[in-house]
């Protein structure tokens, strides 16, 4: 096959990446190894290639003027231990930093609370009926998405309370929740969802946020040269900003999106490359905003599309995601998961790709490179996120005009099919995984449809059924082996009884290593564990959804205090948290909320702070005292898994119930007696 490369000829020959040393699951690395065969250049061997900034990655690298960028190496630092490194204005390590960090923040916040606003205005437009295209799909949870936005579901008609109209119920929550982003006074309405001590601590310390733009705007004004020069100060804003994600714009897009296309509950599907077909016109969507996606999946189900693809010669249309676009039609529809964040570049070397549509976030601009290699067509969809070139299509979505703009990118797909002028090549490795607990799927399967409660899962905790509670989430990255922190830290987690939550790419991994069904709970559990994924029929992870769905961990452990017996903040819960190979400035916005919120959390490549040992103290240390959560860092993941599980004893000793309760065979009398 005469294919065209894509590295340019430097008269110095590019490295390789190992395909066995770079990635843990066999399906990526067949497809490394062919797109090295085709002169097809992926990330992995660009990892090899390009090291990263030994300065920039310890965070005290200064180019916020034009008098950088300063560099301020931990080399620099006297013999005596005196740190007298300064910039040019004479900013020193720990301000460096912490702009740098608090500006990561900043980028994170954006990020998903712009999806957020996204989707509040098509709610909003849905309320209004400007669009057909989107229904209110779940008035449950739009009655109690209303309680919290101070929304009446009532209204008083001669002295007797007459409910009301749902659809405007559904028009005030959306100019409701659309105004959080802008208000000009108060504070984001979703923060008296925390427990109440913590968000007395947030209230005493000066850091509810006032709206989700402001505290972003904020963060750019006050790292701008010669503007905040405190550490403590910058990372007290770092706070404010990353609640009004966790608590503020990724909760209302999570809540807003279950309204709209229907709040997950548990589906069994399959995940990896392997979920491809050779006679089938081949769908893949990727990014974060489900929108659109919804509207795919319902043109490509439809009689009309299916009889046009049969036109051309196909035998069905399959549907693929990456990243949290996956997440989100995997948890409503029951889409398969192609991959992961490092595998978006390998679904196109299949060759089998007919159509690879784009959105928002974390999409490599190599992407068109590699579809010139093949037939792929690489369509974006949003007026953000174009790329610059000249073979990508550009077809931009619009809500009022859904359908028809899905109608035109999978027509343009399934037209596709015929020009396939490569070998296809699929591997043959998919995994079953069962996803979509969200809060309410989690209530259920605890307590039943009457009675749904984290009773059960609080009983188990505190009669050591269950060690603890880990939540995972977070990206791939590729100066890590893919995917072998994510596999490595949960087997050792579940293998200690500790229940795992997880969202995005590390929900993905654990799908492609089949650790998402409940019979994986006999294979890698303790028998604690064990015992309550069999008797409940769950498995030892729960997917909870994409990585704006995180805040659906913040709920889960408000959900446990409110249950009782395990204190009364956040804090206090035998939890930590962890994102074992983070790579977006998303990551760092959540690690902080968590933090914030009480968890401890654990990240596993490094997070760019290591050259300001003062202000990341502040961030360990510091934190821990003011929040009860703190930062912490470790890359071995065997030593990651142990450091969450020693904290997650820790809280156990100080509830007083690091002994496991003896197990009583209960006979009737004795059942009669509890329930008298």
């Amino acid at each position: 096959m005469n294919k065209k490369t894509e590295h340019k000829k430097t008269g110095k020959t590019p490295k390789t990446a190992d395909a066995q040393k770079v990635t843990i699951d066999r399906a990526t690395r067949d497809m490394l190894l062919r797109a090295q065969a085709l002169g097809v250049e992926t990330i992995f061997d660009r990892a090899q290639n390009m090291k990263p900034c030994n300065i920039g990655s310890q965070g005290t690298c200064c180019k916020i003027c034009g008098m950088g960028p300063c560099r301020l190496p931990l080399s620099k630092i006297d013999q005596d231990g005196e740190d007298n490194r300064k910039g040019l204005c004479g900013a020193t390590a720990n301000t460096i930093a912490a702009r740098n960090f608090a500006r990561m923040v900043a980028g994170g916040v954006a990020a998903h609370s712009d999806h957020g606003r996204n989707v509040a205005e098509i709610f909003l437009s849905a309320a209004l009926k400007e669009t057909s295209n989107y229904t209110i799909k779940d008035t449950i949870k739009l009655l109690a998405v209303a309680r919290h936005l101070s929304v009446d579901t009532t209204v008083d008609v001669d002295g007797e309370k007459v409910d009301r109209d749902v659809d405007e119920i559904a028009v005030e929550v959306g100019e409701k929740a659309l105004s959080e982003w802008g208000k000009a006074s108060g504070e984001l309405l979703y923060l008296k969802r925390a427990p109440e001590t913590l968000y007395e601590k947030w209230q005493k310390n000066g850091v509810l946020p006032r709206n989700i733009d402001r505290e972003i705007v904020d963060i750019m004004h006050r790292t701008h040269m010669g503007v905040d020069q405190d550490y403590v100060n910058i990372t007290r804003q770092c706070t404010r900003a990353a609640l009004a994600d966790g608590w503020g714009g990724s909760m209302l897009a999570t809540d807003l999106q279950d309204i709209l296309f229907g709040t997950p509950y548990p589906l069994e599907t399959q995940a990896n490359l392997g979920i491809l077909k050779e006679d089938h016109v081949n769908i893949i969507v990727h990014g974060h905003e489900p929108a659109l996606s919804e509207m795919i999946v319902a043109v490509a189900q439809s009689e009309e599309m299916l009889s046009y693809a049969a036109q051309k010669g196909a035998k069905g249309i399959q549907l693929g995601g990456i990243c949290c676009t996956a997440n989100e039609i995997l948890q409503r529809h029951g889409v398969p998961a192609a991959g992961g964040f490092l595998q978006q570049e390998l679904v196109i070397v299949t060759g089998a790709c007919d159509a690879m549509i784009v959105d928002v976030q974390c999409v490599f601009q190599n992407l068109a490179n590699v579809a010139k290699c093949f037939h792929t067509k690489l369509i974006t969809t949003n007026p953000i996120a174009k790329m610059e070139q000249n073979n990508v299509l550009h077809i931009e979505f619009d809500e009022h005009h859904a359908l028809e703009d899905a109608q035109r990118i999978v027509k343009a797909a399934v037209d596709n099919f015929e020009n396939r002028d490569a070998e296809v090549m699929i591997p043959q490795e998919k995994a079953t995984q069962i996803a979509g607990f969200s809060v309410e799927a989690i209530e259920y399967h605890l307590g039943g449809t009457f009675r749904g409660s984290f009773y059960t899962l609080n009983d188990n905790i505190i009669n050591g059924r269950i060690r603890g509670i880990a939540g995972l989430v977070g990206c791939n990255n590729a100066r890590t082996k893919h995917n072998e922190n994510h596999i490595t830290i949960i087997k050792e987690l579940i293998k200690n009884d500790v229940i795992v939550l997880s969202t995005g790419c590390n929900a993905i991994a654990c799908a492609t290593e089949g650790l998402l069904t409940p019979e994986s709970a006999a294979a890698y559990c303790g028998p604690g564990l064990a015992e309550i994924c069999e008797t409940v029929g769950i498995p030892p992870v729960l997917h909870m959804g994409s990585c704006v769905d995180n805040s659906r961990l913040l709920l889960a452990a408000t959900k446990v205090v409110e249950a009782g017996g395990l204190g009364n903040d956040i804090c206090d819960l035998p939890l930590a948290g962890s994102a074992p190979e983070w790579m977006s400035e998303k990551a760092i916005s959540i690690g902080h909320y968590f933090v914030s919120s009480g968890v401890y959390t654990v990240f596993g490549y490094g997070i760019p702070t290591s050259g300001a040992p003062v202000f990341h103290n502040h961030l360990s240390r510091d934190m821990a005292k003011i929040y009860g959560g703190m930062w912490d860092v470790e890359p071995d993941p065997v030593a990651h898994a142990r450091k969450m599980i020693a904290h997650i004893d820790k809280k156990r000793q100080e509830l007083g119930i690091d002994r496991a309760r003896e197990r009583v065979l209960m006979d009737m009398a004795s059942r009669q007696a509890l329930e008298a």
